[in-house]
């Protein structure tokens, strides 16, 4: 008991090094600076696998960069003494038009988590969405928070994993199922390549010396549970190893996956639900064929995404391909925007070009990883704040009356 206490007084010292706690995030005042303090924590590893993307992140730069390609109109005399943010999103109540975009690997970033996050998303009145690579699993996230929740799908080559998955979603009570579109590959990395990163990362003389001079984010590392991907951790074999676990997955993205495939995993989740009460989104839309075909078999929204630019370089950012998708097919189906999002003009903007809502992924990552459920937290009310000044100075008193008059393209040079 003695050494036991003795460990934990010495992880207490460890982990408030470096670590930002409440009062430390709370001098982030954009999610840039959070990205920075996050920068300060991690090792490189982790950090660039966070940040990365593929190639020559042109689609990465480009995701947040389109949104400056639009200007905000701004209005005045108009009572804007009572701003309304909360919206709903696919039937659901939310505190803000905005949702927990899934993202793999959250102990990786910081010990606490998917837990952390799914907490901060209930407490702010969001909805969580959990990753198929996710290190909590199905039944954990749903015990540990009970806001809405929401189950990214990946469909592997043995498609008795998925049904596996949608049943255990469906019987722990979430929501809505979203099928990822775009990994039938991996994209190419090059950080990670150049780094020789691994999952769950090698302990090496590198590796130790970085870790040296972020002590918080080691001893965490180290002292909690493995880092498993405990979603699929029954379904992989134990022949794989640690530094193979990213290379099984990897190989097993089903290649042959397609649009009648799509229906009948939306059939299957649909099925024994009362009044279509579940839902059923496709995530890696990055065309308007690919958003017409989602409507033609049921979806009840598209997730216009290129994966954070983790996939293919060069890809259509999404804010560039929202206002022809929300031409094409918007009042047929809902319109989630999802790559970019840095600030609360940028869900602004989103909004007014026709998105329903907006999804973040690295905006709370960088939360995560500079100071857990605080930093998620902060990074909640950072994009609230932004939001809500956005708004007041654009004349919009609630989200409905967002629309397109409240933006202008920029003239071209």
């Amino acid at each position: 008991m003695a050494r036991t206490g003795f460990t934990d007084m010495v992880g207490t010292v460890i982990r408030s090094v470096g670590e930002r706690g409440p009062r430390g995030v709370d001098r982030a005042h954009s999610i840039d600076d959070l990205r920075r303090m996050t920068r300060r924590r991690l090792p490189r590893g982790p950090f660039d696998y966070m940040d990365g993307a593929a190639e020559d992140e042109r689609s990465l730069a480009r995701n947040s960069d389109g949104f400056a390609d639009w200007r905000i109109v701004g209005r005045g005399l108009r009572d804007v003494s009572e701003i309304d943010l909360s919206h709903t999103i696919l039937g659901t109540p939310s505190a803000l038009p905005i949702l927990c975009s899934p993202t793999g690997f959250g102990r990786l970033f910081h010990h606490d988590g998917e837990r952390a996050v799914a907490r901060a998303a209930e407490a702010a009145g969001l909805i969580y969405t959990l990753s198929t690579l996710g290190t909590l699993s199905i039944e954990d996230v749903a015990e540990c928070a009970s806001g809405p929740r929401w189950f990214q799908l990946y469909v592997w080559k043995d498609r008795a994993i998925a049904s596996d998955l949608i049943a255990r979603a469906k019987a722990s009570g979430y929501e809505t199922l979203v099928l990822t579109i775009d990994t039938a590959v991996a994209g190419r990395r090059e950080r990670d390549y150049r780094n020789g990163f691994t999952i769950p990362p090698t302990v090496g003389l590198k590796t130790l010396v970085d870790g040296a001079l972020r002590p918080s984010w080691w001893w965490g590392f180290l002292t909690d549970d493995p880092l498993e991907f405990k979603v699929v951790s029954q379904y992989t074999p134990g022949g794989t190893g640690p530094g193979g676990v990213m290379g099984y997955i990897n190989s097993q993205f089903d290649q042959t996956l397609s649009w009648d495939d799509a229906a009948r995993i939306r059939e299957e989740w649909a099925s024994g639900s009362s009044g279509g009460t579940r839902k059923f989104v496709i995530k890696g839309v990055q065309c308007v064929e690919d958003a017409r075909l989602s409507v033609e078999i049921g979806a009840d929204a598209v997730m216009l995404s290129n994966h954070g630019g983790r996939q293919l370089d060069h890809a259509v950012a999404p804010i560039d391909l929202l206002p022809e998708a929300a031409d094409a097919v918007g009042g047929q189906t809902s319109i989630i925007l999802d790559g970019g999002v840095r600030r609360g003009t940028d869900i602004l903007k989103a909004l007014a070009l026709g998105a329903d809502a907006c999804s973040i992924g690295r905006a709370y990552l960088y939360g995560l990883g500079a100071g857990g459920q605080a930093g998620v937290r902060r990074a909640f009310q950072l994009l609230e704040g932004e939001l809500r000044v956005a708004m007041t100075l654009a004349g919009c008193r609630s989200i409905k009356e967002i629309d397109s008059s409240a933006v202008r393209r920029l003239s071209a040079r």
